[in-house]
């Protein structure tokens, strides 16, 4: 036990009040402090006001930027925010709204039946993250007022001048002492807000840059069609047919808007959003639409026999040169974090899915010749992938022949030597490893077990981690080395895919082997390889139905979903060993239903990262003692 004179009691924990959480860890409610961060500002504002359109009160937006280049305002002719006293806080509504996290109207479906905005943390952020922020309001036949500095009321709100109409106009100026810095890229800005106008028919937004003299506005009544037509032309690639798929379905639970068609491109460009937010990391709604666009082309294929005897068709030859815009409105979305790059809801990949195939199926059938175009644009893709990796099994047949002598024996290889398909999964103990080897698709997977915690690489010299069994037979599987001496075209697997148990331990070794790769491979950061597997913790059974939960959290949203009499059976994987095969490929490893986390180090967030991996995976204390004093307030459950 230490002697020093560092004591830990009562007085040494803090307690944030109001919106200081959000000033001391910005990049929890916005993602960094960034230009990101910075833009993410003007996205939280101009949602809100989104969301008034989407539920058909409000028309017109107008996003200004100042001329003093810094200051930014939102104005709508929506409802106009309340301004009555709430009963719970005796305060007005606006001041709460703009000075309480999980404050808002989008807590049920009374106010907002859709909305992007869901967590009520949106506009309070913003105000606590602003040197200056004004809130007028216009409703009522009045005009009412509210100035706040970094997030604190300068006063109450004051009534104003007689309006004629109704809605809120927001202007705010970010604070230089979060931001690193407060330029705007004005070009990006431009076009995400048109982007809203294709994905709300009939909405106009206008956006004047005061600083450079300009202004423009947008306004697109074809829809996501419009959409695609857009993206199609600036990607200048030709169509393989003319007339492309749009679908526009609404129901009680969900709205589906998707324009999608194929190009002579050898890539697939799919474009999500999710209450007109982008979800670029895709989610459930994408794979479901992904899915649904596979079986209903492939139908059409074999119904009218159009695969010749040898040819075999996969998903991945169906969605080349796809192009597509999806747009999805739901009740109460569960986005990945607070920037919502991933919708989770297990619900929307079977209702989106439900709505595309047949719908798909039909337009094919109706529609023969864009079809039958489409059908040979799939197999000359299956045709070109089938000779590509002919050429390269040619290349690559003895290398891969000799390399494969000095593979570690425990490596379950995969039959594929194309490194763009083949994945290597690194899965923790043998037991796992086992139910990995028997769920696996051979063809492209390949699993390498690995004993325990594996050596802390930032406390190791390179002799250290060269003498260390298990960090040695992941550079040979690998065959790419390390250092130095790392070569990107001798890499065997396109995907090195971490595959660990849902709790603690789980959670080091991961930790573990990506302080192995950062410090020795960091090249595999920078080229997109390095991928954490998300393997479920909990599944519930009830009835027919069958969810998985992916935490404690999860496992809540699901059961809350469920009728109040539901008496559902819940299952708690231990690890990875208890998951029978079939389970773990279907959860886990099935490429078309799995889900992925790519690891990234963006360049502008290097040096960040440099100093937490020195400060929590080095050999000094100090910062990690340091850390968990600031953070422990954080954590609800510890497993100790």
């Amino acid at each position: 036990m230490s002697n020093g004179s560092t004591t830990y009691n009562a007085k040494s924990i803090t307690v944030l009040e109001g919106l200081e959480a959000v000033r001391r860890r910005p990049g929890m409610y916005i993602g960094g402090v960034d230009k990101t961060g910075l833009h993410h500002l003007i996205w939280e504002i101009v949602d809100n006001a989104v969301d008034e359109v989407m539920n058909g009160h409000a028309s017109r937006i107008v996003v200004t930027l100042h001329a003093d280049g810094k200051t930014m305002s939102v104005a709508d002719n929506g409802r106009g925010i309340p301004v009555d006293k709430h009963p719970q806080t005796g305060k007005s509504a606006l001041e709460v709204i703009f000075t309480t996290l999980h404050a808002g109207g989008k807590f049920d479906n009374d106010a907002y039946k859709v909305a992007g905005g869901l967590h009520g943390v949106g506009a309070s952020v913003v105000n606590a993250l602003s040197k200056s922020l004004t809130a007028e309001v216009r409703r009522d036949g009045k005009t009412y007022v509210q100035h706040y500095k970094r997030g604190k009321p300068q006063g109450p709100v004051e009534e104003g001048e007689p309006s004629r109409g109704t809605g809120t106009t927001i202007t705010y100026t970010p604070d230089p002492e979060i931001f690193q810095t407060l330029d705007y890229d004005v070009a990006m800005i431009a076009e995400r807000l048109e982007v809203k106008t294709y994905l709300n028919k009939g909405l106009v937004i206008q956006f004047v840059d005061q600083k450079n003299k300009t202004s423009v506005e947008f306004r697109h009544d074809g829809g996501v069609a419009d959409f695609l037509e857009a993206v199609n032309r600036q990607r200048e690639d030709v169509r393989v047919a003319p007339l492309p798929f749009v679908l526009e379905r609404e129901d009680d639970d969900l709205r589906c808007y998707l324009a999608l068609s194929w190009t002579e491109a050898t890539d697939e460009d799919v474009r999500s959003f999710v209450n007109t937010i982008p979800t670029r990391d895709g989610g459930t709604h994408e794979m479901g639409m992904l899915s649904a666009v596979g079986t209903a082309v492939q139908r059409f294929m074999e119904t009218h026999d159009l695969v010749k005897k040898g040819t075999e068709i996969k998903r991945e030859d169906v969605r080349e040169g796809l192009t597509a815009v999806l747009a999805v409105c739901l009740h109460e979305p569960q986005f990945q974090g607070q920037t919502k790059g991933r919708l989770n809801n297990p619900e929307a990949r079977a209702q989106v899915e439900s709505m595309v195939r047949p719908s798909l199926e039909n337009f094919l059938l109706k529609n023969k010749s864009v079809g039958d175009a489409i059908a040979a644009r799939v197999i000359q893709a299956a045709k070109a992938r089938e000779a590509s990796r002919a050429a390269a099994s040619q290349v690559r047949r003895k290398t891969a022949i000799s390399g494969r002598l000095n593979l570690p024996g425990k490596l379950a290889d995969c039959d594929s030597t194309d490194p763009e398909e083949s994945e290597l999964f690194i899965v923790e103990g043998d037991s796992a490893g086992g139910s990995a080897k028997q769920g696996r698709d051979r063809d492209i997977q390949a699993i390498l077990p690995l004993r325990g915690k594996v050596l802390n690489a930032e406390q190791a010299g390179k002799a250290k981690v060269l003498d260390n069994k298990e960090l040695t037979d992941l550079i040979s599987a690998m065959g790419c080395g390390m250092d130095d001496q790392y070569d990107p075209a001798r890499l065997r697997y396109g995907k090195i895919v971490l595959l660990t148990d849902a709790d603690s331990d789980g959670h080091h070794i991961a930790t573990l082997l990506l302080t192995f790769f950062y410090r020795h491979v960091p090249s595999l950061f920078a080229e997109g390889r390095i991928y954490l597997a998300c393997p479920p913790l909990f599944k519930i059974s009830w009835g027919k139905e069958t969810f998985w939960a992916s935490d404690d959290a999860h496992r809540d949203r699901i059961l809350g979903k469920l009728p109040s009499n539901a008496k559902p059976n819940i299952t708690r994987f231990k690890g990875l060993g208890e998951m029978p095969a079939k389970l773990l490929f279907e959860t886990t490893l099935d490429p078309t239903s799995r889900r992925l986390l790519r690891v990234v180090v963006p360049e502008e967030d290097r040096s960040y990262t440099e100093r937490t991996v020195c400060d929590l995976m080095g050999k000094e204390p100090e910062a990690r003692f340091k850390f968990i004093m600031e953070e422990a307030y954080t954590a609800k459950d510890i497993d100790i």
